[in-house]
């Protein structure tokens, strides 16, 4: 593509010259004058077609530019100057404009290079230090006030606040930052000071991976653009038989004088010429790839934002995906009196000596709601079954049924009801919490409950994909098949697989294909990346997604918000559409056109203009796509 600042004086050239031309065709000022205004006008409208024209003829090939300088000349040779040069202007002009639309987009994933700061402010013993940030290591701490921007991933491991990550995610709502969470370079601190620790360097920072992958996904053109590119080689050829072909046959088989059918010829030259045909993809292709990464989604190239608006069928991974992919605390169900935090807080005390996933997250829940921090003594662990430890005298016991049953210990019908049927028809994990005294038998103190705790908005999103014209909605587990029923009635998918292997997700995934026509298919993890392969167009969730999913996806969600999946597919049906309407409407032009010059002699000027004209028009619907909110 041109550079925009020649071109555009260039053009400017061009349309003094035949400014000048036209003002000595209708006052009668010398002809000196009109030939040299009009050789301006040829001279710098056509510089640069000249050149890509003679380029594409060492290469052996004939392209558009070609068309539109040989045309020029046969309107010259004909005594039309100011139609060639217009013709000439008009095409310089347009694509001073499809450069402007394209480098739009452009433009548009550049500037997320500016969002990182330059340098990070370093704390250390003497105080704080600016430091590039290409020389921060891995381990450091820096800090982030208000209002500043984070220059570098890293874990928060001082202070809480909040910040805004829409230039990552596209998502508005800041999002809370507290000891432990993680924080993305390039977004905005908004109301507390955070210490950071650096956990990527700069160039493998969460931004820095996204300017990557889109300038390597705009290199990489959709199958439309290929063909597109394809057929103008052959088809410029045909213009140019078909232009010959007219001018003779009007001459030998009609008698027509040469003047005359040389002027049809070159008019349908101009208005059988493909630009307006050849630039409707790559326009909106690549305006579809900048607005997705605005919004937090990356196509990995043009022809994964065509695959994707095809689409009939989704395929979800359950772990990590349409859950949380963490073991949490679900439910804290207080027996014989006690309040939910006095059984929080006697559990965790015995299981913060335990390393057990249950344990974690009862401690972890315990912390969060600020509860005092008791002492248990004697702990003692039964492996696979439970825990035991010595609080004010009395052994409390946090186990499953098998724990109690080993120890001689009744639970009661109801707390055994309460266990057996409805945590475990919600494919929940639970344990008792028992007390015993010396002199007594033990006493239920109450039932935790853990799982994999579904995302809030998956049943929205599973609406939500249908309203975007998705048929069916599978999901794929290895989970066994109660957790998978129950999962999957939450969220109401239309087919759930448990229980399944890496290799039989790679199976199921290309059944919904055959059955569908196309099918995404949505994880996060390593043993999703064959059925990531395996799917038409693979979607991996970016924030906490494996470095294999991310790799083997087409399409990648920068953040782990399920809205974007909807999202995505929304903008790639739009941009189809957009591409539809280009193709057609190009095409259109053309044979009208054509169809006008053989049955009423359209005359060159106006081919000129609807030639011109549509390749601007094109170029303009494509970059609407920029600015695309569904």
């Amino acid at each position: 593509m041109w550079k925009i600042s020649t071109a555009a004086v260039f053009v400017a050239l061009a349309a003094l010259g035949l400014a000048l031309g036209l003002a000595a065709d209708t006052l009668g000022l010398p002809a000196g004058v009109r030939y040299v205004s009009y050789a301006v006008a040829y001279v710098f409208g056509g510089w640069f077609g000249v050149r890509a024209g003679l380029a594409s003829l060492r290469e052996r090939r004939v392209d558009i530019d070609l068309l539109m300088v040989l045309a020029a000349i046969g309107a010259l040779v004909i005594g039309a100057p100011f139609e060639g040069a217009m013709l000439l202007f008009l095409f310089s002009l347009s694509n001073v404009l499809q450069g402007y639309a394209i480098g739009r987009s452009r433009d548009a994933i550049r500037a997320l290079m500016h969002l990182r700061p330059d340098t990070a402010r370093i704390r250390s013993d003497s105080g704080f230090v600016d430091v590039p940030v290409e020389q921060v290591a891995i381990g450091s701490v820096f800090v982030v006030h208000p209002g500043d921007r984070v220059p570098l991933d890293g874990r928060v491991v001082s202070g809480q606040s909040e910040v805004d990550e829409s230039s990552l995610t596209g998502e508005s709502a800041p999002v809370p930052k507290t000891v432990g969470t993680d924080v993305f370079g390039g977004t905005i601190n908004e109301s507390g000071v955070l210490d950071v620790e650096v956990t990527r360097p700069a160039g493998d920072s969460a931004i820095a991976r996204l300017i990557k992958m889109v300038e390597e996904a705009q290199s990489q053109k959709s199958e439309t653009q290929q063909f597109l590119e394809r057929f103008e080689q052959p088809y410029a050829i045909g213009v140019i038989a078909l232009t010959v072909a007219a001018f003779g046959f009007a001459v030998l088989a009609l008698n027509e004088s040469p003047k005359p059918a040389l002027y049809r010829a070159m008019t349908l030259m101009v208005a059988a010429s493909p630009c307006a045909l050849i630039i409707s993809t790559p326009a909106a292709v690549l305006s579809a790839i900048a607005a997705g990464a605005r919004n937090g989604v990356l196509f990995k190239g043009g022809i994964h934002v065509e695959d994707a608006g095809l689409v009939r069928a989704v395929a979800f991974d359950k772990t990590g995906t349409l859950t949380h992919g963490a073991t949490q605390l679900t439910d804290v169900i207080a027996l014989n009196g006690l309040t939910e935090d006095e059984l929080l807080g006697i559990a965790a005390a015995v299981q913060r000596n335990s390393e057990h996933h249950l344990a974690r997250a009862t401690v972890s829940e315990a912390e969060r709601r600020g509860l005092d921090r008791k002492v248990a003594t004697d702990f003692h662990a039964t492996f696979g079954l439970g825990v035991s430890g010595t609080i004010d005298g009395a052994v409390i016991h946090i186990g499953n049924r098998r724990y109690f049953a080993a120890a001689d210990i009744a639970l009661g019908e109801d707390t055994e009801t309460e266990v057996e049927d409805r945590l475990f028809e919600e494919a929940k994990t639970a344990v008792v919490v028992a007390r015993q005294s010396v002199e007594s038998r033990a006493t239920p103190m109450g039932i935790l409950a853990f799982g994999d705790t579904v995302r809030a908005s998956a049943p929205d999103i599973v609406q939500e994909l249908r309203s975007a014209g998705i048929e069916h909605v599978a999901m794929i587990t290895g989970d066994n098949s109660s957790v998978a029923r129950h999962v999957g009635n939450l969220i109401d998918v239309d087919e759930t697989h448990a229980e399944v292997l890496p290799e039989r997700k790679v199976s199921i995934v290309r059944s919904l294909g055959e059955r569908f026509g196309s099918v995404a298919m949505i994880g996060d993890g390593v043993n999703d990346a064959p059925a990531l392969a395996a799917a038409n167009v693979g979607i991996a969730i970016g924030d906490g997604g494996t470095d294999v999913a991310l790799e083997t996806a087409d399409i990648v969600l920068i953040s782990d918000d399920l809205s974007r999946i909807p999202y995505a597919l929304r903008l790639s049906r739009r941009a189809r559409q957009t591409l539809i309407a280009n193709i057609v409407f190009s095409l259109l032009i053309i044979a009208v056109m054509v169809a006008m010059i053989l049955t009423v002699g359209l005359a060159l000027p106006i081919a000129v203009v609807g030639h011109e004209g549509s390749t601007v028009l094109v170029s303009l619907n494509g970059l609407r796509l920029l600015g695309y909110n569904p």
